[in-house]
């Protein structure tokens, strides 16, 4: 089988497109690239809408945590603390369980019990609660005169927050948010290790770079495959972020311009 059938078969297979059955000898290096690549479709889904539908909620979290009603700021101090407190695998393991709980209840949760919107929902919260502290931690950080500047130009409530601090906020915290997001990607892996089943084996990247792993009894092969692909991706979130700073700053003098400082998260 060439290259290019290989594609074919198998590029599309992790959305249920091409061959069903996998490989059962000769795997090689194409079938590698292509399978674990298909895989990577997954990893991509997850990190995007996690960190779109997690950036709105980090900043109302935010918000609320610097709130001075306690109603307001108590739920978000405390969903902060919860979602960063703890292992994000251990999240995944008690999601799983409680949407078991509740399909047994009403069959609408019936979809929360899979990887495709259960484990997302995951890291949509995980990542909104690591993203409200930076958000929160950038908001204590704006500058007190831009705040007494916005009030004598008549600015306050939602003009203001809407004109002058959000948009402050947003260039304070975008180098650590980036970190964020990479972190965020990277985590995706995660969810092979979770209790959410891969259906009719859509699995992830990892998913694919463990079949292999098992089967040629070589990790030295599909791993490093992985890894290369996160790499990519990884520098694809640099080159798109950094965009996006430096359209946030593009109103400051070029020396006073803040850089994207990525820094590598060891551990969560």
């Amino acid at each position: 089988m060439s290259c290019w059938q290989t594609i074919q078969d198998y590029g599309l297979r992790s959305l249920g497109i091409g061959e069903r059955l996998l490989p059962r000898e000769g795997y090689t290096l194409c079938e590698h690239f292509t399978l674990i690549g298909s895989g990577l479709i997954w990893n991509v889904y997850f990190g995007t809408f996690a960190l779109l539908a997690g950036f709105f909620l980090a900043t109302a979290v935010a918000v609320g945590k610097g709130a001075a009603n306690p109603l307001i700021r108590k739920p978000s101090e405390w969903f902060i603390f919860v979602f960063r407190g703890s292992p994000l695998f251990i999240q995944f393991f008690f999601a799983y369980f409680l949407f078991l709980s509740l399909k047994s209840m009403s069959p609408a949760f019936d979809a929360f019990t899979s990887a495709w919107l259960g484990a997302l929902v995951v890291l949509f919260l995980n990542t909104a609660a690591y993203s409200g502290e930076i958000f929160y931690g950038a908001l204590r950080s704006i500058p007190r005169g831009d705040v007494e500047a916005a009030d004598a130009y008549g600015f306050s409530g939602l003009p203001r927050f809407r004109k002058i601090i959000w948009p402050t906020m947003l260039r304070l915290a975008w180098p650590a948010y980036t970190n964020e997001a990479i972190f965020l990607f990277h985590a995706t892996t995660l969810v092979f290790f979770s209790g959410f089943p891969a259906w009719q084996q859509r699995g992830d990247a990892l998913y694919y770079a463990n079949f292999f792993a098992d089967k040629t009894f070589n990790p030295f092969v599909p791993y490093p495959i992985l890894a290369g692909y996160f790499i990519l991706v990884t520098l694809a979130i640099i080159g798109l972020f950094g965009l996006i700073n430096r359209r946030l700053n593009r109103h400051l003098p070029q020396e006073a311009r803040r850089g994207l400082r990525l820094r590598v998260n060891v551990i969560r």
